[in-house]
């Protein structure tokens, strides 16, 4: 298939798997063989779109290499002895396809690889770029829109700059009036009041003293 017609550098492949750039996972997996079909273990490296196996870890070349590209991750619910996947080259007419079946000891880390290895091609990743594209154009024809709309209608209302104490029951007429009108103000209004008071008085009882005598006059 098409990964046997590419021109590939053999030394820049093995460079690349035993370079210490950290990879995307590794880790044992089981591999069906092409030719011997039981499951061997393998020691795997994924690093990118490709996916590097060993015959064991820290090998300085691998056993092979699989590039995950025009292909497709599926489980592998026909295999009981292990949890597997398929990774699954469809054949273009002019070349046969191909089937690799990995396996690992656990749900967890058969979720874990198959994830990763989906995730893992070029196209996939143009796919994810074109998706984030669209929705940042998305959100500035938001925030275009928004704009427009504010400007139509005047603009957003700009809050006053002078704002009372909502506790002080006199706030508002207070606002901004001079401590001379204040005094003025509430001289006037002690002056009333005493007044009201005096009227008062000359109309009731008065109490006053006369030498040691305490009087009241009605």
């Amino acid at each position: 298939h098409f990964y046997k017609r590419m021109k590939i550098n053999e030394k820049t492949l093995v460079s690349y798997c035993v370079s210490n750039t950290p990879c995307d996972r590794e880790g044992w997996l089981v591999k069906r063989g092409e030719v011997n079909k039981a499951f061997q273990r393998r020691w795997c490296v994924l690093r990118g779109n490709l996916l590097f196996y060993s015959e064991r870890q820290g090998d300085r070349e691998p056993l092979g290499v699989i590039i995950l590209e025009g292909c497709t991750v599926e489980l592998a619910e026909e295999e009981t002895e292990v949890y597997a996947f398929k990774i699954v080259f469809h054949g273009d007419g002019k070349s046969s396809g191909r089937v690799y079946t990995l396996g690992t000891q656990t749900m967890e880390d058969l979720e874990a690889w198959m994830k990763l290895v989906a995730c893992a091609s070029y196209d996939y990743m143009k796919l994810m770029v074109v998706e984030l594209q669209q929705q940042l154009a998305e959100l500035e024809e938001r925030e275009r829109l928004g704009a427009v709309a504010e400007v139509a209608v005047g603009g957003p209302r700009v809050p006053p700059r002078n704002r009372a104490n909502p506790f002080n029951s006199g706030g508002r007429e207070r606002q901004g009036r001079s401590w001379g009108e204040l005094h003025k103000q509430f001289g006037q209004e002690i002056i009333k009041d005493r007044e009201e008071w005096g009227v008062n008085k000359d109309r009731g009882a008065t109490v006053h003293m006369e030498e040691d005598n305490l009087l009241v006059v009605l």
